[in-house]
């Protein structure tokens, strides 16, 4: 089988994880994407954007965002200006998906993750190792999920929200859009859009203040 040439965005932490998570046999990286040329690497390619145009048959996989940029994530990946058949979804080997789990395109599922029956998660989900998503799960698009989260059976997680590490969400909660939860925290309460919340059990701490960073 001849490979597919892979790209991955940005050059960061997600992105190098990521490669645990492609499946060698299918794929073959040709390097990074960033808009920092300052960005160095001994052992990786750090390429324009502009490769996407001299080269079509790139597939793409686009994992910007931190707690710091999480809110610009949709931005980022749409100014890739690509169409949704170039992204590729990378979900380890040892991730766990159950029956009749719907995941979009451009998706990122880490090791020791599991997925029970019936989640949904929508297109540029990034899901760090060893979370739990149970059943009746919505993780709507952009959205981000640190290390060992776990989301309780039939909540919703609104679009471009970040779920920090180690956080704990009970059954049937709804947090809002372009949401943060802090590490550690233990949400019991639904969360309104454009809220930072932290704590245990969780309570709001301040209105999100954009950042413009895509690292």
């Amino acid at each position: 089988m001849v490979k597919k040439k892979l790209v991955i965005f940005p050059f960061n932490g997600n992105g190098i994880e990521a490669l645990d998570c492609i499946n060698p046999d299918e794929y073959e990286l040709v390097g990074f994407i960033d808009d920092d040329q300052n960005k160095r690497s001994s052992t990786y390619e750090i390429l324009p954007r502009s490769i996407l145009r001299t080269h079509a048959e790139f597939r793409v996989l686009a994992v910007p965002g931190s707690p710091l940029s999480y809110k610009h994530r949709s931005e980022y990946i749409t100014s890739l200006d690509i169409t949704e058949d170039r992204f590729i979804n990378a979900i380890h080997p040892s991730a766990n998906i159950g029956k009749h789990v719907s995941i979009g395109r451009n998706c990122l599922v880490m090791a020791g993750v599991v997925i029970t029956s019936n989640a949904c998660l929508h297109s540029h989900v990034c899901i760090l190792p060893n979370s739990v998503i149970h059943h009746d799960v919505v993780v709507n698009s952009y959205t981000l999920i640190g290390s060992n989260v776990v989301i309780a059976g039939g909540t919703t997680i609104g679009r471009n929200c970040y779920l920090g590490s180690g956080s704990n969400i009970i059954n049937e909660i709804q947090v809002g859009e372009y949401s943060l939860i802090g590490l550690g925290s233990n949400v019991t309460k639904n969360v309104p859009a454009n809220s930072i919340v932290a704590g245990n059990p969780a309570r709001p701490v301040q209105i999100i203040e954009p950042k413009t960073s895509n690292s």
